[in-house]
């Protein structure tokens, strides 16, 4: 972090691990450490790739708004079935958390700009940035590395249902088998929707023979 009260960075030295759907995706808010609200951007390599995973707002890391940036190339949004075509220079408000979005690149090395946050509440970092980094450490076969980066991002929101989860995931991965199994059960006590990720969920291999583990994932 930068002493002089101000930083400067070019999109292209804020690296991050590739998404799900492929996009490049460039963790702003990590980088410069930023506390008050969430920031990142996504870049598409090629036409036709997605540059927003879809989703929405309602539920886990939930109820924020975002505002969405493109800073280069073009983008069609789908919200809610509606498609809308944003040029470089745009800007697109989802006021309502449970408008699904998603969108993809129009053109070769569309870059996207998106902020959040809840209103009315501290920022608090959504799990999904902590698991995105202890997935590239899982992939590179340090599931120890896993584990420790999703014990400090359950430190910072304990009793979450998503860091439960994806903490019990690399902690079976990395055979540590009976806090994988506490930590999935809490999770699924906070929310069952993870029930029914758990039950076909490859990370969870080392211990699907467990009657433990059967149990927790019953009907």
């Amino acid at each position: 972090m930068s002493e002089r009260g101000w930083e400067v960075a070019e999109l292209e030295q804020i690296v991050g691990p590739r998404a799900r759907h492929g996009f490049d995706w460039h963790p702003v808010r990590r980088h410069f450490g930023i506390a008050s609200f969430g920031v990142n951007a996504n870049v598409a390599r090629e036409a036709g790739d997605v540059v927003v995973d879809e989703h929405d707002e309602a539920g886990g890391d939930g109820g924020q708004e975002e505002l969405y940036v493109v800073l280069r190339g073009r983008a069609r949004f789908t919200l809610d079935g509606e498609d809308v075509e944003l040029a470089a220079g745009a800007f697109l408000f989802v006021r309502d958390p449970a408008v699904k979005r998603g969108a993809v690149a129009l053109e070769p090395e569309t870059a996207l700009l998106a902020v959040g946050g809840r209103p009315g509440e501290a920022f608090v970092p959504s799990s999904w940035e902590h698991a995105r980094f202890a997935v590239e450490l899982s992939e590179r076969g340090d599931n120890e590395g896993a584990v420790r980066l999703m014990e400090q991002a359950l430190a910072e929101r304990p009793e979450h249902a998503g860091n439960l989860y994806n903490l019990a995931c690399f902690e079976s991965l990395a055979g540590r088998h009976e806090d994988a199994l506490a930590h999935l059960q809490r999770s699924i006590e906070l929310d069952a929707a993870y029930r029914d990720y758990a039950r076909d969920d490859d990370d969870f291999a080392r211990v699907r023979d467990d009657p433990r583990f059967q149990q927790l994932v019953a009907t």
